[in-house]
């Protein structure tokens, strides 16, 4: 036990800093450095540290498409199609009861495959559709919740950023992330609509429809602005996923066409405008600026910890509870939900999975394929951290929907709007644990 007290420290340092309130990435990175003097790990490391920050992050070709999948997401924002979309989905699903929130739910899959920015999806959302819910007479904790968890679909459905930088951890393809996460992702947001309309069925005061449909064209009129306003995004997810999709191009090369599109689609609306161009790319260097210095703390934090013996530590303890592979599997799986509730994703990606990824990778699944198990072990964390953004008390998604919500709703209506998501989060997660080839279908047929 003597052996694994300096990564111990390590981790309640971590721990410590991160309830500070200073930035984690400094947090992370000044951690890295203070215990490399503690455990007398030769200076000459530091060199080695700096190498793999070098080549690994800052020379690193995938990275790439962070910036520009940031930046399609930002341009589709500013296009004003989100908005289009809601009013379309609103004049066919309105005729049923909850029908407004499934729209909410639908138009949520539909960023996700096109934009993957959180933040912007949830804000966007919120105030494109949150008046109008509230208007209706709809519950506000239901309001607030579908929103939330809706927005928050675009760090599984590809095109995601979470994935990409999981792949760039883990040394693994890209595009087999992406073909693995695009049916969990999709089935994720149909079970969100699924619940909204048995909600609607059993609760009828939760979800009432509205007194009139403003609609003068009818259904067929209905579904084909519907198919005009989606028409837009679906040739930039068509060609963005179907490209990586098909093998024509890889990731960072399929984020440069997406980039493309989206400015396209922009250009062709009549909203873009200089100061608007500004804003993104302002927008898209901050985003990118924070990923980045992320990853540099996370890396130094990384190799130092590992220096000290703390994968050993994290492997020796796992292991010894003797608990099988599905037991462990579940442990882990507890483990970042926890750690979802404090940190963000993208330090709980870097500084978690290099040291989980050994121990799952060696043990043996049901219908996993020892190829295979890396990529099914990443979906399942990406579904696992789809929580993080709604667990108090540092869950994302709250914040940018209470900073678009009217007074008068309570944080704890927020609260209490997202539990329901969250149990079906963890449903879909224990699907995909019970069923591998909900994701990994794509991938074996793929390939």
């Amino acid at each position: 036990m003597e052996e694994y007290i300096l990564p111990l420290a390590m981790l309640l340092s971590l721990m410590a800093g991160i309830f500070t309130g200073y930035p984690v990435a400094f947090v992370l990175g000044g951690i890295g450095v203070a215990f490399m003097f503690v455990g007398e790990v030769p200076l000459a490391y530091m060199g080695i540290v700096a190498s793999r920050i070098s080549g690994g992050i800052l020379e690193n070709w995938l990275l790439i498409a962070v910036p520009l999948f940031v930046a399609m997401g930002i341009l589709l924002e500013k296009s004003g199609i989100a908005n289009n979309l809601l009013v379309s989905l609103e004049k066919l699903c309105g005729r049923l009861r909850g029908g407004l929130a499934a729209s909410v739910a639908l138009l949520g899959i539909v960023l996700a495959s096109s934009t993957g920015i959180i933040g912007a999806s949830v804000v966007m959302l919120g105030v494109l559709a949150l008046p109008l819910m509230l208007r209706q007479g709809y519950n506000a904790s239901l309001a607030t919740g579908v929103i939330a968890a809706s927005g928050t679909l675009g760090i599984i459905i590809p095109p995601s950023i979470m994935l990409v930088l999981m792949g760039a951890i883990l040394g693994i393809s890209v595009g087999d992330l992406f073909k693995a996460a695009l049916f969990p992702g999709i089935l994720l947001g149909m079970t969100y609509v699924a619940y909204i309309f048995v909600l609607g069925w059993l609760r009828p005061e939760q979800a009432p429809l509205p007194e009139k449909i403003e609609s003068s064209s009818g259904i067929a009129g209905d579904l084909l602005a519907l198919v005009r306003d989606l028409l837009g995004p679906l040739i930039l997810i068509a060609t963005v996923l179907g490209s990586i999709l098909a093998g024509i191009a890889t990731p960072t090369e399929a984020s440069g066409l997406g980039a493309a599109g989206a400015f396209l689609l922009a250009l062709f609306s009549g909203r873009m405008k200089l100061s608007v161009l500004s804003e993104v790319v302002r927008s898209t260097g901050s985003t990118t600026g924070m990923i980045i210095f992320v990853m540099i703390g996370a890396t130094c934090f990384s190799a130092v910890f590992k220096r000290l013996g703390g994968d050993t530590m994290i492997e020796d303890a796992i292991l010894s509870l003797e608990l099988g592979a599905y037991g462990t599997l579940l442990v882990l799986m507890a483990v970042i939900f926890v750690l979802g509730f404090f940190l963000e994703w993208v330090e709980i990606s870097f500084v978690v999975l290099p040291l989980f990824a050994p121990v799952i990778s060696g043990l043996d699944y049901t219908g996993v394929q020892s190829d295979e198990i890396l990529v099914w072990f990443t979906i399942l964390v990406a579904m696992n951290l789809q929580t993080s953004f709604l667990t108090p008390p540092f869950g994302y998604a709250l914040f940018y929907i209470r900073g678009v919500t009217p007074p008068e709703v309570r944080t704890s209506e927020i609260y209490k709007g997202v539990m329901p998501f969250v149990a079906i989060q963890l449903l879909c997660l224990a699907a995909l644990i019970a069923w591998p080839t909900l994701s990994l279908y794509l991938v074996r047929v793929l390939s």
